[in-house]
């Protein structure tokens, strides 16, 4: 009887631990599928599913018609797990033939215990299915004793490369990307913000410590960058390159600058400089080849900043282009001695004589009958020592000191175009408000941007501010032309059948290497057709070797610019006549006697 009762005692010890044991294992089932099964669920997909991040391509930068300078292409970056890679030596030695690397390069980078190693950076597609091809075929090979030695741990990660379908047509202008994908110089680096698309997210399965192919699930869509479309035409960008590039190598210039302008609205159909680079290939290019020098180098203007200082004595009713004035060979002002390029007696021009000879004592007496502070006052105006506002990167305002820091040769000095100095950009400027009857219009290179959606914002239009009256600015084309004449200074810049007004400019040349002047820069700008001025087209020529004058080197690189131009874009001849205007006293008095008679 005793054993019978501790026998049923010991039986419901035993089934009251089964229901404890039975209700602790239901409170954790429910625990675990219910109140925590989302926990549960996140921890499973983290150790079984990972994220990475989903390269967004960067927008395109075209010309004007939609032709790509720079694109985004599709690449497979090749990384590996180390800690998967048993024979190191072994491997590489396959790899490296099918990669075009070195056996030690492969070696390299798949030895060790890191867990992500970069094999091969933004290879083509093709390049990493051929390797995934190459490896498959070696594992199917062997044998079921032999499963130790298989090849696995690579697998590819998705990404862009900047490529630059036109090489260095525009290199100094649209600049590059770096190895990280961040724009380093130009449009690339200034609009980074806007061409650098938002990258996305993607998921995949982790099996054996390796991406599973074919398992990727995008969680975040990378969003594409903003195209941005320019002002360049790609085809007079091709001729301006072509020209300036030949006139560099002829001369043995330091370096070439052309620039294709429409003065109305400021937009830039060529941006051309020499020598340049190819932004496909930057292996031992120097930074100074990385410069956009239409914008970043400044120089003293030379002649080409005579009209400024005519037009500002014209608009003050100081001068008519008919004045005559007696014009010296030399002038002494303060301390130095001023000349004109060749020795002559004393003559008597007109205004626009001392345009087309140009006259530096001549340009010295104009300056003369505006004060200081009036003549300072005009440059200005035309832009000199002000940023331009074309948006491009590192563009500099030039140099212009104040009038309190004038000496005694600054104003003589200033009236012919040295004792200040501009880039090529605020040049072209000046000489577009000229065409554009007095109106200077910011430059820009930027014709809109295209979303990601492909809708098309158009840019914003361009500041324009009033600098010299439609009057002084048609007397100025008038006298320009003058320049492109038998008589003037630039008659290899004329173009049959149109009418073209321009400007030479030959300037000693600052030489920062030893703060002294040593060379020269060489110029030209000018205008077409000169009484409905359509393009403006500066050359600009560093340094040049021997020959050195603007006429003889930018006449021709001007024509030959200015004569695809017109004939792309479909300009006719006005079909008007110039009546010349006299360039001295006596052509002056035959003049006045002419119609006389005809009266």
């Amino acid at each position: 009887m005793g054993n019978f009762s501790l026998a049923h005692g010991r039986i419901r010890v035993l089934i009251i631990a089964a229901l404890i044991f039975l209700m602790a294992f239901g409170l954790r089932l429910v625990q675990i599928q219910a109140v925590q099964a989302s926990s549960y669920q996140d921890r499973a997909n983290n150790e079984m599913s990972l994220t990475r991040t989903l390269p967004a391509p960067r927008g395109e930068i075209t010309d004007i018609h939609g032709a790509p300078f720079a694109r985004s292409v599709a690449a497979t970056s090749i990384v590996v797990d180390q800690t998967l890679i048993t024979d190191p030596t072994k491997v590489a030695e396959f790899i490296a033939p099918i990669l075009g690397l070195t056996t030690a390069e492969v070696a390299n980078s798949i030895t060790g215990t890191k867990r992500w190693s970069m094999v091969y950076k933004n290879a083509k597609p093709a390049t990493w299915k051929k390797l995934s091809e190459a490896i498959a075929a070696y594992n199917a090979l062997l044998s079921k004793e032999e499963i130790g030695e298989r090849i696995v741990g690579f697998y590819p990660e998705r990404g862009y490369i900047r490529e630059y379908p036109s090489g260095n047509l525009l290199a100094s202008l649209i600049g590059f990307v770096n190895n990280d994908g961040f724009g380093a110089t130009g449009l690339e680096s200034s609009k980074n913000s806007i061409i650098a698309g938002i990258d996305g997210k993607y998921s995949y399965d982790n099996g054996y410590k390796a991406e599973i192919p074919g398992s990727q699930s995008e969680i975040i869509p990378a969003k594409t960058g903003t195209t941005i479309r320019l002002t360049i035409d790609r085809d007079i960008q091709w001729v301006a390159s072509k020209a300036i590039s030949d006139a560099v190598k002829k001369s043995g210039a330091l370096s070439g600058t052309v620039i294709v302008m429409d003065p109305k609205t400021g937009e830039i159909l060529a941006h051309a400089t020499a020598p340049t680079f190819d932004p496909n290939n930057r292996k031992g290019v120097s930074l100074s080849l990385m410069r956009n020098p239409s914008v970043q180098d400044v120089y003293e203007p030379g002649s080409t900043g005579k009209v400024m200082t005519l037009a500002a004595a014209i608009e003050e009713k100081l001068v008519t282009p008919n004045t005559v004035l007696t014009v010296p060979y030399s002038l002494k002002r303060s301390d130095k001695v001023f000349h004109d390029h060749e020795k002559h007696p004393i003559k008597k021009l007109t205004v626009s004589g001392i345009l087309a000879e140009s006259s530096n004592t001549g340009s010295i007496k104009i300056g003369e009958m505006l004060e200081n502070q009036k003549l300072y006052d005009y440059l200005t105006k035309f832009g000199v020592g002000v940023n331009t506002g074309s948006g491009l990167p590192g563009e500099s305002r030039g140099i212009l000191a104040p009038v309190s820091q004038w000496s005694g040769t600054s104003a003589p000095t200033i009236a012919f175009g040295q004792g200040y100095s501009l880039t090529a950009m605020q040049a072209t400027s000046i000489f577009a408000t000229i065409a554009n009857d007095g109106i200077r219009v910011s430059p820009t290179v930027i014709s809109g941007t295209r979303d990601s959606s492909g809708h098309f914002t158009p840019a914003n239009a361009r500041a324009s501010e009033r600098v010299i009256s439609a009057q002084t600015a048609q007397a100025m084309r008038l006298m320009m032309e003058s320049v492109v004449s038998g008589n003037g200074t630039a008659p290899t810049a004329a173009i049959p059948g149109y009418r073209v007004a321009g400007k030479t400019g030959t300037a000693e040349r600052y030489n920062t290497a030893c703060s002294c002047y040593s060379g020269y820069t060489a110029s030209f700008i000018g205008f077409a057709p000169a009484d409905k001025p359509r393009f403006v087209i500066s050359v600009t020529i560093q340094d040049p070797k021997g020959l050195h004058w603007g006429g003889a080197l930018g006449g021709p690189v001007f024509k030959d610019v200015m004569s695809f131009a017109l004939k792309s874009e479909h300009v006719s001849p006005t079909g008007t006549k110039v009546v010349p205007l006299p360039l001295n006293e006596k052509e002056l008095n035959a003049r006045i006697k002419k119609d006389a008679v005809k009266q």
